[in-house]
């Protein structure tokens, strides 16, 4: 007997009967989200009430008419309530065109395939340190402009030149936001080495025409030389990254960079297969902001939760010591523990938030320890695109942040269900 496809899994897949192979496929996500803070940014921020509900929905369609054309079409909506002094830019969007874009495709050579991508479209490049989506918060990040790929069985080369959507809380009123740009080359290697592991090389060029550090506000051209090394052999996984970034910022000279590092061990053959993760991550800071040169490590566009989901801090002048425990109790039930230390890197300069925003001034403060943050996460898989999560984080400032301004500590919760489909 021929099989019987049901709701959702039919609109994977529907053909077009066009003699050319096209098909159709549909699909969309709901997810509600409910966070409460209790003193949001160790006490600096206003207290919500009765904490935030953040829900968002999307449908999207891909249309592949045939092999050499597909045309996608996302729309979003992300709402919010609760917030004490309104919701951010990253909180809502009533409805906006996330994903539209065209892909041209060209016949396949020596088993290689080339792709031509313009218009509106997300991009993550690696594991999303440099260039994410931003999944955590409840609007995703997404660009206007060009893409194009080459994939081959070994590697893959992405080629850029866009520019990101300003998020506007309204009906169809984002555009594109002029005064970013974002260009560049992204590769990866698979198993370039003669031992394991894969190897991403890229240049990402950046332009913000009114960045703002410690050192003041002016217009900045900042350019990314990366490298990371990524894989698993065994029962040990790994990803490590550098960069280097010069540039411009006003009259004077950028002088960045970065190293992060996550290595995991995975014990698969006890009981609920525990791992351990140790992350050590260090970011430039600027040591004299009377001086025109400008030392701060730019992100760029980070996942937004990149320290955990109360997203308080960002990867700019710290460095930090992150540890995690993984457990899985059951196929459907994921639980993780995490500790993180955090520091500020040079005691010139500031503390910023995920979206590059000061959180705190120097104030002529020479402590360097600045937080300590404990979560505790547990996720549910009901069935395939159904999942509840639930995360705790306790905050604790430290001497850096006492000395500073407001220090409460810190307590954050949030419930999410999502169901993708």
């Amino acid at each position: 007997m021929p099989r019987t496809y049901h709701w959702p899994e039919y609109w994977k897949y529907i053909p077009l009967n066009n003699d050319s192979d096209g098909y159709l496929t549909i699909g969309g996500e709901v997810r509600q989200r409910y966070e409460y803070t209790n003193n949001p940014t160790y006490g600096q921020d206003p207290q919500d009430k009765r904490g935030v509900w953040l829900q968002r929905y999307s449908l999207f369609g891909d249309l592949h008419w045939n092999r050499h054309l597909r045309f996608f079409g996302q729309l979003t909506s992300a709402l919010e309530a609760g917030r004490a002094e309104g919701p951010s830019p990253v909180d809502e969007d009533k409805l906006e065109w996330q994903n539209a874009f065209i892909d041209l495709s060209p016949d396949k050579w020596d088993d290689r395939e080339a792709t031509l991508r313009l218009g509106r479209q997300e991009i993550v490049f690696g594991s999303g340190r440099i260039v994410d989506v931003r999944e955590g918060p409840n609007v995703r990040r997404t660009f206007d402009g060009g893409r194009g790929f080459v994939i081959d069985n070994r590697w893959r080369v992405d080629v850029v030149a866009a520019r990101p959507r300003l998020d506007r809380p309204g009906v169809f009123d984002d555009k594109t936001n002029d005064t970013q740009a974002l260009w560049g080359i992204y590769s990866v290697f698979q198993k370039p080495l003669p031992y394991p592991g894969n190897l991403d090389l890229y240049y990402l060029g950046y332009e913000n025409e009114n960045s703002t550090y410690v050192q003041g506000t002016a217009h900045e051209d900042r350019y990314s030389f990366g490298v990371r090394y990524w894989g698993d052999a065994g029962n040990w996984s790994w990803n490590w990254e550098a960069l280097y970034q010069y540039g411009h910022f006003g009259s004077g000279d950028i002088n960045a960079w970065t190293l992060a590092t996550e290595t995991a061990y995975q014990w698969a053959d006890m009981h609920w297969q525990p791992t351990m993760k140790l992350s050590i991550n260090i970011a430039s800071g600027d040591d004299d902001p009377d001086d025109s040169e400008l030392g701060t490590f730019n992100p760029l566009y980070p996942r937004g939760n990149y320290f955990s989901e109360a997203a308080v801090f960002g990867p700019r002048n710290f460095y930090n010591f992150h540890t995690f425990l993984y457990l899985q109790p059951t196929d459907a039930l994921a639980l993780t523990a995490d500790l993180n230390f955090f520091w500020r890197l040079e005691t010139e300069d500031g503390l910023y938030s995920p979206n590059g925003q000061i959180i705190r001034e120097p104030d002529d403060s020479d402590a360097h320890f600045a937080a300590t943050a404990l979560s505790l996460t547990a996720e549910y898989t009901f069935c395939r695109g159904l999942v509840f999560t639930a995360i705790q984080t306790f905050g604790k400032p430290e001497k850096f942040m006492r000395e500073t301004g407001p220090s409460e500590d810190l307590s954050f919760t949030e419930l999410t269900v999502q169901f993708r489909f």
